[in-house]
């Protein structure tokens, strides 16, 4: 089978699930694109973890999502899968005028300047921040807008600036942890406090922007290995006739560090 015949077979299913599933028929925009949203994460957690079967499965989701949005553009009247493609094929051919043009890009770094410039003077986008998504994850949304800054230059010239900030917001937080205190669990926080976190956490995610590392992947990965050392730490206590839950920080801390070593 062709690629094209391949394409073609996806339409017509999609097409034949939304007239005959019950499901599929009652779906809209706003009630898929959480699904959407997911099978983009799955698609990442698949591309990070090497699994090459799983990547080709999760891709298949994500394109169906792609799809089932495009028939319902269609319906409305609005457009389409050829309409997307087409407009897509359009844009990318514009962004990348050092392929198909005369422009000159490089590196990595010339070409995201040449984007960003074209999408101002072409695409008609207007200010520093246009088309920011205000439904992006925070981390995301940090990055987002440090890219459109860094755009027109207004960001430190290498990474040890943007590490001398972070440990300035460290300082600052710990100084207003001093004067506001510890916060008793389930209360609402100190809005000073609130606002330090937030400028550390802003100033982390500038640091892994500069070293190319995606704030949100990188902090769901090290989620997933506290997860994994913690239920190591429990295996090993339950092997030595011990219940993790039970013991003291102390106790808790050096399982903690032999399942670490144990995971390496």
């Amino acid at each position: 089978m062709s690629l094209g015949e391949a394409l073609l077979e996806l339409q017509q299913l999609t097409e034949r699930l939304r007239r005959e599933c019950p499901w599929d028929r009652e779906q809209t925009a706003r009630t898929i694109v959480p699904h959407t949203v997911e099978e983009a994460y799955e698609v990442a957690d698949a591309a990070l973890a090497g699994d090459d079967a799983k990547l080709l499965d999760e891709l298949g989701d994500l394109l169906f999502q792609v799809y089932f949005l495009s028939l319902l553009l269609e319906e409305r009247g609005e457009g389409g899968l050829e309409q997307v493609a087409r407009l897509v094929h359009a844009k990318l051919v514009r962004r990348h005028p050092h392929v198909f043009g005369d422009a000159e890009a490089p590196t990595a770094g010339r070409v995201r300047e040449n984007w960003e410039r074209i999408k101002s003077e072409q695409e008609g986008r207007e200010g520093i921040f246009h088309h920011v998504p205000a439904g992006l994850p925070g981390l995301l949304y940090a990055r987002k807008i440090q890219r459109r800054a860094a755009a027109i230059g207004f960001e430190y010239p290498d990474t040890a600036g943007a590490l001398a900030d972070l440990e300035d917001e460290l300082r600052e937080l710990k100084e207003a942890l001093v004067e506001a205190g510890e916060t008793a669990p389930e209360t609402e926080p100190d809005p000073q406090l609130a606002g330090e976190v937030g400028d550390v956490l802003f100033a982390a995610v500038n640091v892994a922007r500069r070293l190319n590392v995606d704030p949100e992947l990188a902090l769901r990965s090290a989620s997933d290995r506290f997860v994994s050392r913690v239920e190591q730490a429990e295996r090993l206590a339950a092997e030595e006739g011990s219940a993790f839950a039970d013991l003291g920080l102390e106790e808790q801390d050096a399982y903690y560090d032999r399942a670490k070593e144990a995971l390496r």
